[in-house]
């Protein structure tokens, strides 16, 4: 009897054990992933009058409150109000708390009737509040599965870093990706603020060669580039915007290098040598024009450029002489040593081993991005005392539509294989000292490309995704990369953007309207890739010019205003379809639009596909691809006369 009892007890226990296993919370998916996670049995239901309790008097902790609270009301429609009292069931609970395991930026999340967020400094908990509304996001009424977090980075300094020289990118695309990187925990955002086009593409004349310099300057009236510029007081703006998220911006001025528009500003910067692009090193003015600029953005009490860190460019200059690899290693080791006279860290594209020579160069403190490894060996650079970034450029560069390296990462092969010790073949051990930590790039090299703000985003925000788990988890792979693919499209872009213009998940009817009167608004202000937008119209004599519809981003129109056709202008681009809209003319129009082409339909049938053309140069000895993609306005109707109505919008 006592052997049937116990058989029977332990089938019992067995049975009631895999029971309660199964009833433990899976472990939330999240991007980066969550590095620890002890699953409980249930869920937190935040209680209908929900609130966010921080201690009292810590105005910084009570700020990243408000924050959250301002994150979930987008989010959710729900208002979580700030208070400083005794917690209650269904609230979130925010503190510090000492543990040095978690290091600067590790936090832990503990939820149970309640949530409460503790972490040993305010970043750490500014993170979790990203964890938390990534995890409420994915569930019904914003529940949340019981259990402990505990999330802390392997590499300080995740990055991403973009080229607003060659191609002006909006102030309003640089304030939302500060909120995209914020969301996924990225802390560092280079901003490339100068550079020029190939001059291939522009009759081999340095003069006529695209080149541009983003920043207002008052030193030099006449420098700030025409078609596209940032004031000074925007750029500070976008500064403390990204302070306020724990993001930090490193501006760039690149030189002495991919610097044709101080040459072309005065032209006896240029070198005449080595080419316009390249300042000449052994010209005093040359020194006396950088140190008047650079002194304009660092100088005074509240300088412009408001971080800790500045970047100077240094790579990519001649090395076929020795006197001027010499007074390379001059120029790199003076402009290092000045930036830090404004009581900034300096830092450096990596070139010395390109440059190799006697000359020193301060290496102590200084922060060199490692991207070649023909141009700065990375074992030599950390044995000399640079903190290395790795951004390899043969695994994560982005140049859109150039036919080399790549138009979209290899999102699969990063997530599997790649970490920020892997500098090229170089492989340093995990979380090595010299590995300040990370990041990837965009290169917008081919100037006039036809590439949009918005096919930058279609191909930055998957890698972003992607390198943000690898840069925060390191070599731990915590779920397979076909999961990882599938659950990263459940994760939206931020709190309040939508720079892809997605509507919805799946496919079908997103909006329709009967008549589409002109000065209409809709409730969307575009739709991104993949679309289709159709209607009929029942066309009147419309003046050239005359748009179907707008967004801040772009316009369709009736009648573009060179030809009178079909069409569409962005970026300050304007592609057009070989078809008018006439008077009298009555037809059902189609307007479909994916990441690589966009076509016009009429009466169902294919009038025409604007997809990448290929420019020819230089009796076709260069040529480059050139894009007509659209992410379709809708926000507002255009002063038309023709009757449009029928009006359906899918996402495909």
């Amino acid at each position: 009897m006592k052997i049937i009892f116990s058989i029977v007890l332990f089938v019992y226990l067995t049975v009631a054990g895999i029971t309660v296993l199964a009833n433990v919370s899976e472990k939330p998916f999240v991007i980066p992933e969550l590095k620890e996670w002890k699953g409980e049995a249930g869920n937190f239901i935040p209680s209908d009058d929900a609130r966010i309790v921080c201690p009292a008097g810590d105005q910084e902790l009570l700020r990243i409150a408000r924050l959250f609270a301002a994150d979930y009301a987008e989010m959710f429609g729900r208002t979580l109000k700030v208070v400083s009292e005794k917690a209650a069931k269904g609230d979130f609970v925010f503190a510090l708390r000492k543990d040095k395991s978690l290091g600067k930026e590790g936090y832990t999340i503990k939820i149970t009737e309640r949530v409460t967020v503790t972490a040993p400094e305010y970043i750490g908990v500014y993170w979790a509040t990203r964890t938390l509304l990534q995890m409420a996001a994915q569930a019904q009424n914003q529940q949340l599965p019981r259990g402990v977090v505990r999330d802390f980075p392997d590499y300080a300094l995740r990055g991403f870093m973009i080229d607003c020289g060659r191609k002006f990118i909006p102030l309003s695309f640089l304030q939302d990706y500060v909120k995209i990187m914020a969301y996924y925990k990225m802390n560092t955002f280079q901003i490339h603020l100068n550079d020029n086009g190939f001059k291939q593409y522009f009759e081999h004349d340095w003069s006529k060669t695209y080149a541009a310099f983003r920043l207002e300057s008052e030193t030099y009236p006449g420098l700030t580039a025409r078609d596209g510029y940032y004031t000074k007081q925007e750029f500070i703006d976008l500064q403390k915007q990204a302070e306020a998220c724990f993001v930090e911006i490193i501006p760039e001025i690149d030189v002495p290098a991919h610097s044709l528009a101080f040459a072309h500003y005065n032209p006896e910067l240029g070198s005449k040598e080595y080419g316009m692009d390249h300042l000449d090193l052994f010209q005093p003015e040359t020194y006396t024009f950088l140190d008047a600029l650079f002194k304009e953005y660092l100088g005074g009490e509240q300088p412009v450029f408001r971080g800790k860190r500045v970047h100077i460019g240094t790579d990519e200059y001649s090395n076929k002489e020795k006197d001027v690899v010499e007074k390379f290693r001059y120029f790199t080791d003076y402009y290092i040593r000045y930036i830090e006279s404004f009581g900034k860290q300096a830092c450096v594209w990596g070139a010395l081993t390109h440059a190799a020579g006697s000359t020193p160069v301060k290496s102590e403190n200084v922060l060199m991005n490692a991207w070649y490894n023909g141009y700065a060996d990375p074992v030599a650079m950390a044995k000399a005392g640079y903190h290395l970034v790795s951004i390899p450029d043969g695994l994560v560069y982005i140049v859109p539509a150039a036919g080399y390296y790549y138009d979209y990462l290899s999102i699969g092969y990063l997530y599997e294989n790649w970490t920020p010790a892997h500098v090229g073949k170089v492989v340093f051990d995990e979380k090595a000292p010299a590995i300040a930590g990370g990041m990837f790039a965009v290169w917008n090299d081919h100037v006039g490309n036809g590439i949009s703000a918005k096919d930058i985003h279609n191909r930055v925000f998957p890698a972003l995704q992607t390198l943000a788990v690898k840069m925060w988890t390191g070599k731990q792979l915590v779920i397979p990369y076909k999961q990882f693919e599938t659950k990263r499209h459940l994760v939206a872009e931020a709190p309040g953007v939508n720079i892809a213009g997605k509507l919805r998940n799946e496919p079908g009817l997103v909006y329709e309207q009967a008549v589409v009167s002109p000065g209409y608004e809709l409730p969307y202000r575009e739709i991104g890739y993949d679309y289709r937008v159709t209607f009929e119209v029942e066309g009147a004599d419309e003046p050239k010019g005359t748009e179907l519809f707008r967004s801040p981003d772009a316009v369709f129109y009736l009648s573009d205003p060179i030809r009178g056709m079909l069409g569409f202008a962005r970026d300050g681009y304007l592609n057009t379809f070989s078809y008018p809209v006439l008077k009298g003319k009555k037809m059902t129009i189609a307007i479909t639009g994916n990441c690589e082409q966009t076509c016009l339909y009429v009466n169902g049938e294919l009038v025409e596909t604007l997809n990448k053309q290929v420019l020819y140069f230089n009796e076709g000895k260069d040529k480059m691809s050139y894009v007509r993609t659209l992410v379709f306005p809708l926000q507002k109707a255009g002063n038309f006369k023709s009757r449009i109505t029928n009006l359906k919008i899918y996402q495909e």
